[in-house]
């Protein structure tokens, strides 16, 4: 349950570390889904599918660099956008209610662990390794400076704007595996797929103070709300336990108003 979240996550930490904002998780997420299927359907080979659908979510996440990096449109007004244009794009092309059944991305059997996609252990490589770009090498520091401080940038001779296309196409490829993870786990592409999940992980980011394993840690949180649906043993009505997740969204992030910290040039 977490592992969307968390993919999706650690792409808003790239995106915004760097200084952008990204509310496109959503629409990324939901147009990766749907290339996830279109290339698994096509090839008859799901690692197909997951290239092509990490490439519709990179596509859409460069839409969201263009405009708001090289053209400096409103930020967050690209990425409302950018989550409608993938609403509408999905819809028309996927007629039915749901697409034909694909198959699934290979299942891991690791001792202590049990059997998860592979994209469930594929995540705890990728939040460490996104912790060691971050904050352990020269090219990390470089990615949070243009986040930071735009003059340090400056005085090294480094293009902003070009370390800002970096977090936003890393945002892309993240949160497209997000996707891609859904719609090989449910084997088909339906309307509403993500369900809110890229604004969770948004939320997650927040709450994670920006850093890759407490953004991690609180999709961890937010994957176990959603896991509570799938108890069947405790006599709550089904309704309150699918608005769990969203209500715990709200309340966390009322928590951390004034506490987190956001690079200081975010949204600049």
């Amino acid at each position: 349950m977490s592992t969307p979240l968390a993919l999706a996550g650690l792409g808003g930490v790239y995106s915004e570390r760097s200084g952008v904002v990204n509310i496109a998780l959503e629409g990324i997420m939901l147009i990766s889904a749907f290339g996830y299927v279109i290339g698994t359907s096509a090839s008859g080979s799901a690692w197909a599918g997951l290239l092509i659908g990490i490439g519709f979510g990179t596509a859409i996440a460069l839409v969201h660099a263009i405009a708001s990096i090289s053209f400096r449109a409103d930020q967050i007004v690209s990425g409302v956008a950018i989550n409608f244009l993938a609403i509408g794009v999905t819809e028309f092309l996927n007629r039915k209610a749901t697409s034909p059944r694909v198959e699934g991305l290979t299942q891991w059997n690791l001792p202590l662990f049990g059997s998860y996609s592979c994209l469930v252990y594929i995540t705890l490589l990728l939040t460490v390794g996104t912790h060691v770009f971050l904050f352990k090498t020269p090219w990390g520091l470089r990615l949070r400076a243009a986040g930071e401080s735009t003059e340090a940038l400056n005085m090294l001779g480094l293009s902003r704007a070009r370390w800002q296309y970096i977090g936003v196409m890393a945002s892309g490829v993240l949160a497209g595996l997000g996707g891609c993870f859904l719609a090989s786990e449910a084997h088909y592409f339906t309307k509403g797929i993500t369900a809110g999940r890229g604004y969770v992980a948004l939320a997650a980011v927040i709450f994670g103070n920006w850093t890759p394993y407490k953004t991690a840690a609180a999709c961890l949180l937010f994957g176990f709300a959603n896991a509570l649906q799938l108890e069947s043993r405790w006599q709550i009505p089904s309704q309150l336990l699918q608005c769990l997740p969203y209500l715990l969204t709200m309340v966390v992030l009322v928590g951390v108003i004034g506490k987190s910290k956001p690079p200081a040039s975010l949204g600049k």
